[in-house]
């Protein structure tokens, strides 16, 4: 007797929002069909205009229950929810610092969570996170692994979890600030004049801009102009490591960066050490601020963090000479105490680095505009990857961009 071909599983999912101009939903069609599953079209509700949001419902079908929910999963990154609503299922942690078996691990991304009957909004999205639920206060907030507790209340599997899709900046020329995430063929001038606008407009409504800056910043000369955001007020918070600080310091005590002249470009004797000159002389006083103090540092970014009273973290690295008295050197330490600066952090400027905008990216909720520069467009690209779809890159040397952006800034400032 012939046996009958086993029927394929299926999930009906919903996304809404602008799911159309940031072809999210086309995304999502792609993922399906790369994951082997297919789908079909239930409904479509498009927005009449670019402010309306639109609404997709969808079949998924798979050959077997373990792919389809590996899927599902993996759409719900980018604001994909299943249709059928059930209460999520709590478990508690059972040891500090680790996580029950089988959690739901969070996006970046606004999410909701279903608890007696009751969506709870998750106060503070992080990707990679578990999803921990106080019942008492009836409130929900992702908490990193290493800061799991015993007792604590953890999400488990995905039911009663809901994202929100993610959303571009949305600007007032017909480019809408551009529709691709990045291209070194976009017009710069509209992109740092826009950047300055939004900059300006957070500002007015007490939002905070962070700045995350690599060394390249200094090496292209371009930290006088960091120095002059901060000086200026445009900066509120700085993530950085300690090869950027000290470069910073060198360029400001020693004129050079790397051991080369920032004003000539040229090599000086024995500048290869230069860097660790200033490292050293900072140790002998024993902290940046007090080499501020004492007249050692007279300029550059970290001198005008200190005199505005702009808080800073210098993350360390394996790679580090010295280090600097201020660079956390527990990794842990150091993303936690980036973490405690993002409270109304609206808009992030990653500024020719990688791994700290990576880093940072990873603690960033998906509503923060994020703006990726750098002459790399592999960065940005990267940032994606790991997660920040909200990422947007901006493919140019960083020096020029921060002049442009100084200059762009000014001229709001005066009117």
């Amino acid at each position: 007797m012939t046996a009958l071909p086993a029927q394929p599983e299926r999930e009906l999912i919903e996304l809404t929002g602008h799911i159309i101009d940031s072809l999210t939903l086309a995304k999502i069609l792609d993922l399906i069909l790369e994951a082997g599953a297919d789908y079909r079209i239930i409904d479509v509700d498009i927005g009449r205009t670019n402010l309306d949001p639109s609404t997709v419902h969808l079949e998924v079908t798979a050959s077997d229950h373990d792919l389809l929910a590996a899927l599902v999963e993996r759409l719900q990154i980018h604001g994909a929810n299943r249709v059928a609503r059930q209460e999520a299922v709590l478990e508690p942690a059972d040891r500090d610092g680790v996580l029950p078996v089988g959690f739901y691990a969070t996006t970046n991304l606004p999410t909701r969570v279903l608890i007696n009957g009751r969506w709870l909004t998750v106060d503070n999205p992080e990707m990679d996170c578990g999803l921990v639920v106080d019942q008492s206060t009836m409130t929900a907030r992702t908490v990193p692994m290493h800061r799991i507790r015993a007792g604590d209340l953890v999400v488990v599997g995905m039911s009663g979890v809901e994202v929100d899709a993610p959303e571009r900046p949305r600007g007032a020329s017909p480019f809408e600030f551009m529709t691709s995430e990045v291209s070194p063929e976009k017009p710069k001038a509209l992109l740092v004049a826009e950047v300055a606008r939004r900059i300006g407009d957070a500002k007015r409504h007490g939002g905070r801009v962070l700045a995350v800056c690599g060394p390249a910043v200094v090496h292209t000369g371009a930290a006088s102009e960091v120095a002059r955001l901060v000086h200026d007020g445009w900066i509120d918070v700085l993530f950085a490591g300690n090869g950027f600080a000290a470069h910073d310091i060198e360029a400001n005590v020693l004129g050079t960066s790397l051991g080369v002249s920032v004003g000539e470009g040229r090599p000086v004797e024995h500048g290869h050490a230069n860097h660790l000159r200033v490292i050293n002389e900072i140790r002998r006083r024993g902290s940046i601020a007090a080499a501020v103090d004492d007249g050692f540092i007279t300029g550059g970014v970290m001198f005008e963090c200190v005199k505005r009273g702009v808080p800073f973290v210098l993350a360390g690295s394996i790679r580090d000479d010295g280090p600097l008295p201020e660079v956390q050197t527990d990794v842990v330490a150091a993303v936690d105490a980036m973490r405690s600066h993002l409270h109304r952090v609206t808009i992030a400027l990653m500024l020719a680095s990688t791994l700290h905008s990576i880093a940072t990216g990873n603690i960033l909720p998906a509503g923060v505009e994020t703006y990726c520069v750098d002459i790399n467009p592999a960065v940005v690209t990267k940032l994606g990857d790991r997660g920040s779809h909200q990422a947007l890159g901006v493919v140019t040397d960083v020096g020029l961009f921060l002049r442009d952006l100084v200059s762009c800034l000014r001229d709001r400032a005066h009117g």
